[in-house]
C-alpha cells in the first residue's frame, strides 16, 4: 500500500524520483524499491515522507483513505484532493459568511 500511495503523492507533486531521492538522501533505486513494495521505508523516513507531502502517517501506510494532513489540530479540516483554488476560495468565502452570521 505505501508503494502506491507514495507514487501518487511524488506525481502529484511532479517530482522524480531520483529528485525525491535527494530530498531523502538514498538512491533512487531505494525510492523505486519502495514504490514497487519491494521495501518499506523506515519510521525515521516514513514521517520524513509524510511531512514532505503534508499526510499523516496513518494515510501514508493505508490505514486510512483520508488523507489528512501530517500537521493537524482539532480545527482542521479535509477537503478533497482534486480540489482547485477556485474551490478553496469558495470554501474560505463560506467561512467568512460563517464568521458573519455569528456576529449577528
Amino acid at each position: 500500500m505505501i508503494g502506491e500511495r507514495l507514487q501518487e503523492l511524488r506525481k502529484d507533486k511532479g517530482i522524480s524520483q531520483a529528485e525525491f531521492a535527494d530530498i531523502l538522501g538514498v538512491s533512487h533505486y531505494t525510492i523505486s524499491s519502495y514504490e514497487c513494495n519491494r521495501s518499506d521505508p523506515d519510521d525515521n523516513a516514513k514521517i520524513t515522507i509524510a511531512k514532505f507531502f503534508d499526510v499523516s502517517v496513518d494515510y501514508l501506510i493505508g490505514l486510512i483513505n483520508e488523507p489528512l494532513p501530517y500537521d493537524r489540530n482539532q480545527m482542521t479540516i479535509s477537503v478533497p484532493r482534486n480540489f482547485d483554488e477556485n474551490d478553496m476560495a469558495n470554501i474560505k468565502d463560506y467561512i467568512r459568511f460563517l464568521e458573519f452570521q455569528k456576529l449577528k
